[in-house]
């Protein structure tokens, strides 16, 4: 079983920052990409940005340039540095990891961490 857990998440006005963390654990497990995703009340979930384990970075037009994603030397945990927040950045930030627990293919969410951006 994976379990994974994010952390960072709070309130801050415009133009201020944040670092979310995600850690996934589990047994022999093997991470192939991890993705931050947000959803804002009445809005579909998005990607914000992704991080594979060979190091290649995606990110949402709305976000390049402000965040980003990183992973420590293991790959894990994952971090996401969100500079110059917006109002709009407002929503509950989930943490998704795809991988492997020995033969078994993983696609766990966390619960998400809420960041609420004031203007």
């Amino acid at each position: 079983q994976v379990h994974v857990e994010e952390s960072g998440g709070g309130l801050v006005q415009a133009g201020g920052s944040l670092e979310l963390s995600c850690e996934a654990s589990g047994s022999a497990l093997r991470i192939v990409a991890v993705g931050w995703y947000r959803q804002a009340p009445g809005k579909q979930r998005e990607l914000v940005a992704v991080i594979t384990s060979g190091g290649s970075t995606t990110y949402a037009d709305s976000v390049k340039g402000r965040f980003t994603i990183s992973r420590d030397y293991s790959g894990n945990p994952v971090y996401l540095q969100m500079n110059s927040l917006k109002p709009g950045d407002t929503a509950v930030y989930l943490c998704n990891v795809r991988g492997y627990s020995g033969t078994i293919q993983v696609d766990e969410w966390g619960q998400g961490t809420q960041v609420t951006v004031s203007s």
